[in-house]
C-alpha cells in the first residue's frame, strides 16, 4: 500500500524555462546558446551546473546566486511556473488520502517561494535547507524521515535518472519517472530507468489511478 508521494521540483513540478532564461541573461549569453550547451551537458549525463563554466571559467554558482539576489534579479517562483497538471494532481492525491510532499535539489529561498504558493501539499523541503543534495543517500534518508510510512510505502516522483530514480530506488522507495523536460525525455527508455522506475508517466494526473491500483 502506498502512503506517501514525494515530488522532485525542477521539471517535475516547475517548468524551468524562466529560470534558465534568467541565468542566460545574467551571464550575458543568448538564451538559445545557453539552452544548446545545457542540452549537450544533459545528454552526457552531467549536472546542469556544469553548463556555466563553458561561458565563464571558474564560475561559482553559489556566489552568482547571491549576486543575482543583491541585484534584485534573484530566483522567482510563481503559480504560472507550474506545469498545468501539477495542481490537479496534488489535489487528487490528497483527496485520495495520501500524504503529499515536495523535496528537491533547490535553494532555501526556493522552499520559501514554494511555500508562498500555498500548494495542496503536507510538507516542503529542499537540499538548501537540509544541507545535503541528491543523489546523496542522506538526502533520501531525510525524505524517509519526512514522509509517513515504511520506505516501500513511499513513492518518489522525478524526471532525472541519476538524481531521482536510481538513488530513490536504492533507498527503498517506489519510483516514478515523469517524461518531460530534457532529462525526462532523454532517459524515459533508458535501460537503467527500466530497472529502477516502477512507473513512467506522461502526466502527473495519471498518478492517482496508478497508485490506487498498487497493492
Amino acid at each position: 500500500m502506498i502512503r506517501s508521494v514525494v515530488f522532485d521540483v525542477g521539471e517535475t513540478l516547475l517548468d524551468d524555462t524562466r529560470e534558465f532564461h534568467a541565468w542566460a541573461d545574467w551571464i550575458g549569453v543568448p538564451r538559445h546558446t545557453f539552452s544548446a550547451v545545457l542540452g549537450a551537458v544533459t545528454a552526457q549525463g552531467r549536472n546542469n551546473a556544469e553548463t556555466f563554466p563553458y561561458f565563464r571559467p571558474g564560475f561559482d554558482l553559489a556566489v552568482e546566486r547571491e549576486r543575482r539576489e543583491a541585484a534584485g534579479r534573484g530566483e522567482q517562483i510563481e503559480v504560472s511556473d507550474l506545469y498545468p497538471d501539477v495542481l490537479p494532481a496534488l489535489s487528487a492525491l490528497r483527496a485520495a488520502g495520501l500524504w503529499v510532499g515536495i523535496a528537491g535539489n533547490q535553494t532555501a529561498r526556493a522552499a520559501l517561494l514554494l511555500r508562498r504558493l500555498n500548494l495542496p501539499v503536507d510538507a516542503i523541503a529542499t537540499s538548501g535547507e537540509w544541507n545535503v543534495a541528491k543523489p546523496d543517500p542522506l538526502f533520501f534518508d531525510r525524505v524517509a524521515e519526512l514522509a509517513p510510512g515504511e520506505r516501500h510505502e513511499i513513492v518518489y516522483v522525478g524526471d532525472h535518472r541519476d538524481n531521482d530514480l536510481v538513488p530513490a530506488h536504492a533507498a527503498g522507495f517506489r519510483t516514478v519517472l515523469i517524461r518531460r523536460g530534457p532529462w525526462g525525455h532523454l532517459w524515459a527508455d533508458d535501460a537503467l530507468v527500466r530497472q529502477t522506475a516502477d512507473w513512467v508517466v506522461d502526466s502527473l494526473t495519471e498518478l492517482p489511478a496508478v497508485l490506487a491500483s498498487t497493492p
